[in-house]
């Protein structure tokens, strides 16, 4: 698990070592325990890393093949790159180290790309071709591991995060139509970013670009494609046990310290049942806690923490901690905060770092197999036609959750159903509450969507899923990265395994949603192996009650008169918003606000804390 960087100069320049160092070193807390460069002519390569297998030097980056055609630069892991030493070395192949940087390596060089397919792991990487004078730009799957690149003035710069393209000199532009994207549906979704030209390359796809410019990208991995081809799944639940297995016992491969970020719910206790029936030991579990009962899991995780024999670890984050957070978090994901609980995610990691390098985390179960409360919307959509008719009740309408329910049941057409089933705002609200006639652009989200409708042109909520697994997944999967890589310790999800993600795509419907939860399959799986409290508790997850927060947190009570009077209110977006108007509101204790309000809350902070850095 690492930092990389690197620089390609399209117009034969020669790498400046101080520019690439300086991109390389604002990585360091992606890899504190060494650091590396490459420097040939036009192509520059930094890495920071942050040692998980073979800890030894033998793992140093870059690194560079044997016949020194081959440079390569890589984060993440390679889980099953074991499988592979065999192999190669009935081919001749004789390995320096136990590293999977270099089995990685050894396979580009026999196969090339299609070496991809059999990998599992989750990775980005870059390797340049000193002979056909080649760089090739690859990211996993899923998009576990973020890899952001920018052509700018006849220079391709890559890095791990965008900071390090700042660093560089790219100007911190903001992309206007990614603005609206963030405000309106809480995330910038596809290659775009919030920035100007800082693209992210897409999860399952490669880029080749030759010194010249000529670049071509491909999409390596298919999900629809592999859900079209996979083969009948004739024992559900059997399948889905012994993957899962394997999969948690696969993320345990490393030679440091791996722990359990454990919220107390169905997801991250089925990954710890499957460490303690396999009899992984010596396993530490990390959970934050609220004062609130709604939002507390901090009873559940305790319970089967102990009785699993393992060790429990808490926190609880408020008032100036939760506000010193918030301002690191900002700073870490680039971006401004989405999905407001990364500044207790921070914490977590903060409190593990000391004990472990690894969390395993239970990311993508609710994506995969239907977890969350808002896909039963659109199992019956004419229903919702129906709700939008009580609007006028007030006692129906007062309360956050059925407020949210009711503007969401007047959305009229179904793709607006599914590309706003994640936001908080909806296309009525666009209007009436921000003065903006159109939506956002959207492009890659119709795309995706479209995919969704040919592969599962009957169901409305097989069709969110699919959309999710692109778009809301992505963002859940940068903000865990950002999180614990801001503390040095490296993130794994167990649930996106491959296997899991194609192979549950081809799933009847009861397999997701029977039930008032949802994840049918997990459930029927685990529960017999977790304690009921557990299997029966309500869906909480990692929520923070933002309105509480703002109320009774005085560093946050003082922030919000800074933020009544933000220079955000210029933007063209927010230019009808009155800011002490939202205050007053917020300070009344209007709790249906609070969609409207904490995206632009923590644009106002990002901008204070993390932009003007940058400009």
């Amino acid at each position: 698990m690492c930092g990389i960087n690197g620089i390609f100069h399209l117009n034969f320049k020669q790498v400046d070592q101080n520019q690439l160092i300086k991109m390389r070193d604002i990585l360091e807390h992606r890899g504190p325990d060494d650091a590396g460069i490459y420097i040939n002519n036009n192509i520059g390569f930094g890495h920071r890393r942050l040692s998980i297998i073979d800890t030894s030097s033998a793992g140093h980056q870059p690194y560079i093949s044997n016949n020194g055609r081959y440079v390569l630069v890589f984060n993440g892991e390679i889980y099953n790159y074991q499988s592979f030493i065999p192999e190669l070395k009935s081919k001749g192949v004789i390995l320096k180290s136990s590293s999977d940087t270099e089995v990685l390596l050894k396979l580009y060089e026999l196969y090339g790309l299609e070496m991809l397919h059999r990998l599992n792991g989750m990775f980005a990487f870059a390797i340049w071709d000193t002979q056909e004078k080649k760089l090739t730009l690859c990211r996993d799957r899923m998009g576990v591991k973020p890899l952001y690149y920018c052509i700018y003035k006849s220079t391709l710069y890559f890095a791990s995060e965008q900071k390090a393209i700042f660093a560089a000199g790219v100007p911190v532009e903001i992309s206007e139509n990614s603005m609206e994207e963030y405000i309106f549906n809480r995330f910038v979704a596809g290659e775009e970013t919030l920035f100007t030209d800082i693209k992210k390359l897409l999860p399952g796809h490669h880029m080749v670009i030759d010194e010249n410019g000529k670049t071509k990208t491909t999409r390596w991995w298919n999900l629809k494609e592999k859900i079209q081809n996979h083969a009948q799944i004739l024992n559900p639940k059997k399948w889905f046990e012994e993957i899962f297995f394997e999969s948690v016992k696969l993320r345990m491969v490393s030679d440091v310290a791996v722990g359990v970020l454990l919220s107390g719910g169905l997801d991250s206790c089925s990954i710890l049942s499957s460490l303690h029936e396999q009899k992984f030991n010596q396993i530490e579990t990390f959970n934050i806690s609220f004062s609130e009962d709604e939002h507390n899991e901090y009873h559940l995780a305790k319970k089967i923490t102990e009785e699993y024999n393992y060790t429990f670890n808490h926190t609880k984050l408020e008032n100036e901690s939760l506000y010193q957070n918030l301002i690191e978090s900002s700073y870490y994901q680039d971006e401004p905060l989405m999905h407001l609980n990364e500044p207790h995610l921070l914490a977590i990691a903060k409190m593990a770092k000391p004990k472990v390098k690894v969390l395993l985390s239970g990311e993508g179960a609710d994506e995969l197999m239907g977890g969350y409360v808002r896909y039963k919307a659109l199992k019956n959509p004419s229903l919702l036609k129906v709700i939008s008719q009580i609007s006028k009740f007030e006692t129906f309408n007062k309360k956050p959750r059925y407020d949210k329910l009711l503007r969401y049941s007047k959305i009229d057409n179904p793709a607006d159903l599914i590309l706003f089933n994640g936001s908080n705002v909806y296309p009525n609200d666009i209007e009436t509450f921000y003065g903006c006639h159109d939506k956002p652009i959207n492009e890659y989200r119709y795309q995706i969507l479209e995919e969704a409708k040919e592969l599962y042109p009957a169901s409305l909520q097989r069709q969110a899923l699919y959309f999710d697994q692109h778009t809301y997944l992505c963002s859940l999967l940068d903000r865990n990265d950002r999180c614990t890589m801001g503390t040095s310790i490296e993130c794994r999800e167990p649930f996106l395994d491959q296997r899991l993600v194609a192979g549950l795509g081809t799933l009847d419907n009861e397999w997701m949603f029977t039930g008032k939860k949802g994840k049918f399959i997990l459930k029927s799986t685990m529960e017999t192996r977790l304690p009921k409290e557990v299997v029966d508790f309500r869906k909480i997850g990692l929520s923070a009650p933002w309105g509480s927060y703002l109320l009774s947190f005085p560093m946050f009570t003082n922030e919000l008169d800074n933020f009544a009077n933000s220079e955000i209110f210029n933007m063209p977006m927010l230019e009808n918003l009155d800011g002490q108007k939202l205050v007053a509101e917020v300070r009344k204790g209007n709790t249906k606000i609070l969609p409207y309000f904490m995206p632009i809350f923590m644009l106002h902070e990002w901008q204070k804390n993390y932009y003007n850095k940058f400009v």
